[in-house]
């Protein structure tokens, strides 16, 4: 039998009436606006399974876009994201694909802009309980739940990398919890995804950095 925690039972500190359709919505949200540095200009949220059918009645389109703004899940401002994302400038649309079969039933794909012009693309699926995981970057498959503080590096999929970033990591006394990599095909870029439960210091990334085969790096933190 599998371990069921109080918090699996009881749920999330959450506004909304659904903590996997309204609760997870934020969390996913959230992350990948952790995921992005600067104001967010615009977004696009495509919604699948449920989510689609479901988003505006489970109030999934204002969770999604209070995330997007920061907002945690137990935030009361939720109820007002239109609001506050008109008065803040932000654009924002939806669309719910009901054709797509193949994904997980509480899924969305979050296309993201900030000021500064840099994009970003993130599928997020709500597993229920509030409980989240990142499953792919920029096209690419990746599997994180956003439950540790994580560091995302895209690189040149080339030897020693990964070993240039457990280094890194080593020489700052991170612990890692969990290490990863993951790329579309051998010889194209590659995201090495470390989870660790403590918080990761601005100096492993700039460390990281020193490598010429590393092209982005993104922290999330808990």
């Amino acid at each position: 039998m599998a371990f069921i925690s109080a918090f699996d039972v009881i749920g999330p500190n959450m506004v909304g009436p659904s903590s996997s359709h309204t609760a997870g919505a934020v969390s996913i949200a959230l992350l990948t606006k952790k995921m992005i540095s600067g104001k967010v200009k615009k977004v696009h949220f495509t919604l699948f399974g449920s989510f689609a059918k479901t988003y505006k009645g489970h109030g999934t389109d204002r969770a999604l876009l209070g995330g997007i703004m920061g907002f945690n899940t137990d935030d009361l401002r939720i109820k007002d994201s239109f609001k506050i994302a008109d008065r803040e400038g932000i654009e924002y649309s939806f669309t719910a694909d009901e054709k797509e079969t193949e994904v997980h039933p509480n899924t969305v794909d979050i296309d993201i802009e900030n000021e500064e012009g840099k994009k970003l693309k993130v599928r997020g699926e709500s597993l229920g309980g509030g409980k989240v995981r990142i499953v792919r970057i920029n096209d690419v498959k990746v599997e994180f739940s956003g439950e540790y503080s994580t560091l995302i590096t895209m690189h040149d999929d080339k030897p020693g990398l990964v070993a240039h970033i457990a280094k890194c990591l080593s020489e700052c006394n991170v612990n890692i919890a969990f290490m990863r990599l993951f790329r579309s095909e051998k010889g194209a870029t590659a995201h090495t995804i470390v989870e660790s439960d403590e918080k990761i210091p601005q100096k492993v990334l700039d460390d990281i950095y020193s490598n010429p085969c590393v092209h982005d790096i993104m922290l999330v933190e808990v």
